[in-house]
């Protein structure tokens, strides 16, 4: 996959199919589309390409701050590869940006720059200044600059009832199978391992404590996981508490991830864990003892999980 931040200097190798969105999570709803995309431009020999803007819009627009992201850029760009589009064109959206007028869009970006001769979107997609231009809008242009439009009917779309905002929803109230239902993948937390306080050391549960650069990703809610990560080419299992430690007084939301059967250095290496389940909330205990203690119940809890998991991994 070809990734272009920089579509004003970029030179087209050949004519494309073109989908555009932000595509927080690329979720189920989203893969319709991408698919779409992809067998048009197989068919025709075109170039089958995703433009979608960094930041969000309403980040810029609406400067929310509050607004949490699915993906960060790095776990989207990862997504979209997986899924075999030719090319991801990731536009920096600022006010200038979001001042061009529909037909200047398509004009300089979709025709002039990618040389679009389809393009994919949903029913209900809006673009340009003030959001303001609708399919039929493009579909005008598209007589014009000679570039047909498909629209994703609103049954298709609908069968599908998922949105970016449910799967977040279902991610802050800790539902990780309805958000990976929806995702049709299982949620990504991707980060650096940097030094704790040793407090999972000191319970005999060393942990690695994930730091997470981009503070627009979406945590999930405070409790204990279940996860996987590759590590050193190593499918390893694990558990992950989100929180702040209450049992010890803690003040500080932490990730850490204890992982069975593992034993390596992983200080300052970028990892990426997987959520499989969720199986309580965070609590606070009485005594270190009982932390312990309540820590064995949660691996011998999460143990079938983790087997059942690994058989439907290698059918």
């Amino acid at each position: 996959m070809k990734k272009i931040t920089d579509i004003q200097t970029f030179v087209p190798e050949a004519c494309s199919v073109v989908t555009i969105g932000t595509f927080d999570g690329v979720h189920v709803g989203h893969r319709k589309i991408i698919d779409r995309i992809v067998t048009a431009a197989k068919t025709h020999q075109y170039r089958s390409t995703i433009f979608t803007f960094f930041p969000h819009p309403r980040m810029v627009l609406q400067q929310d701050n509050s607004l949490k992201l699915i993906n960060t850029l790095e776990e989207k760009i990862q997504i979209l590869e997986s899924y075999g589009i030719d090319q991801l064109v990731i536009h920096p959206f600022d006010k200038a940006f979001s001042r061009l007028t529909a037909e200047e869009f398509v004009s300089e970006m979709l025709v002039e720059k990618l040389h679009a001769k389809k393009i994919i979107i949903g029913y209900d997609h809006r673009f340009g200044r003030n959001r303001t231009a609708t399919i039929d809008d493009l579909i005008d242009f598209g007589k014009q600059y000679h570039f047909d439009v498909e629209q994703i009917p609103a049954k298709e779309i609908d069968e599908v009832s998922v949105s970016s905002t449910k799967i977040r929803q279902a991610l802050l109230q800790g539902d990780i199978t309805t958000a990976n239902v929806y995702l049709g993948y299982e949620f990504m937390l991707t980060g650096t391992v940097v030094k704790g306080k040793g407090l999972g050391r000191q319970l005999d549960f060393p942990t690695a404590n994930i730091h997470i650069q981009e503070n627009y990703k979406l945590i999930p809610k405070i409790g204990v996981y279940i996860v996987h990560a590759i590590l050193y080419e190593k499918q390893v299992y694990g558990l992950m508490n989100i929180g702040f430690n209450p049992t010890v007084n803690g003040t500080e939301k932490t990730i850490e991830v204890y992982f069975l059967d593992f034993d390596a250095d992983l200080y300052n290496q970028k990892i990426q864990v997987r959520i499989i389940d969720r199986i309580r909330d965070e609590e606070k205990f009485d005594s270190i003892e009982t932390l312990k203690s309540h820590m064995q119940k949660d691996l011998s809890r999460s143990l079938p999980i983790i087997a059942k998991h690994q058989i439907s991994k290698n059918k």
